[in-house]
């Protein structure tokens, strides 16, 4: 049986079919006077559907303020959006920034031009809301806490000097998101235990998959490693990522 590969994501969605119009949202949800036309295409899904992941656009429009019904991570391509809060602060996230919006987070979406977006969804059913939490934007330029303590017998290069900062994790941990740096390295061969998707911020490298395929990134590209996938990843420079992940 063949291995799976790493998915290649494109701001222009499948190069078979490109943009899939999907259904208009929920009239309750909307706060203008009329619904956006909204596009997209789901590049990987998890979890019996609960862990979609894919690109998406939208035309302008404004949602009701409302705890947010799920876990997201979103890497935006064209365009800007504000998010308000439940106390009326309004926080603008532009083309190239990342965020993460916690499920139970208060906010209202307000969209005032197209806006294009990579997202990476977990519905989390089982979770209550908590409404405590607030949108989070990435700052890949953060301090990032050394990883300490590594074991040398999961690389077949020297133990290299690793930084990773969680930025969010859902109850249950299921749902990471955050940064993450690395010197040269080379790992052992191993099969990944979660789904994660990376977009590279500085450096380049390579992942090989069980059958021995060898799938090569640089800053800029933006993929998916599927859960149970052989692995085996080498950067021969440094390399900074932001990541989203779902472990079963």
């Amino acid at each position: 049986m063949a291995d799976q590969t790493v998915i290649r994501f494109s701001p222009e969605g499948d190069p078979a079919t490109a943009w899939l119009l999907w259904d208009p949202l929920p009239a309750e949800d909307i706060a203008s006077e009329s619904p956006p036309r909204q596009r997209g295409h789901e590049y990987y899904s998890a979890a019996q559907g609960r862990v979609p992941v894919g690109v998406w656009d939208s035309t302008p429009y404004n949602e009701i303020e409302r705890p947010y019904p799920v876990d997201e991570f979103m890497l935006l391509l064209e365009g800007s959006l504000d998010l308000e809060d439940a106390d009326g602060n309004t926080e603008t996230f532009r083309a190239g920034e990342a965020l993460i919006i916690p499920k139970g987070a208060v906010v209202q979406w307000k969209q005032r031009e197209y806006l294009r977006k990579y997202y990476f969804i977990h519905e989390n059913p089982e979770a209550p809301l908590d409404t405590g939490l607030a949108a989070l934007r990435v700052d890949p330029g953060a301090a990032l806490p050394a990883v300490e303590n590594q074991d040398p017998a999961l690389y077949e290069s020297d133990v290299p000097q690793m930084g990773w900062l969680t930025l969010y994790q859902s109850p249950g941990n299921h749902f990471q998101a955050g940064v993450w740096d690395c010197s040269p390295m080379k790992r052992v061969a191993t099969t990944i235990e979660r789904s994660e998707l990376m977009h590279i911020l500085e450096g380049s490298g390579s992942i090989t998959n069980g059958d021995g395929v060898v799938f090569e990134f640089n800053a800029g590209d933006t993929f998916l490693v599927p859960l149970g996938m052989g692995y085996q990843w080498q950067n021969d420079s440094y390399v900074k990522k932001l990541f989203c992940s779902y472990t079963p």
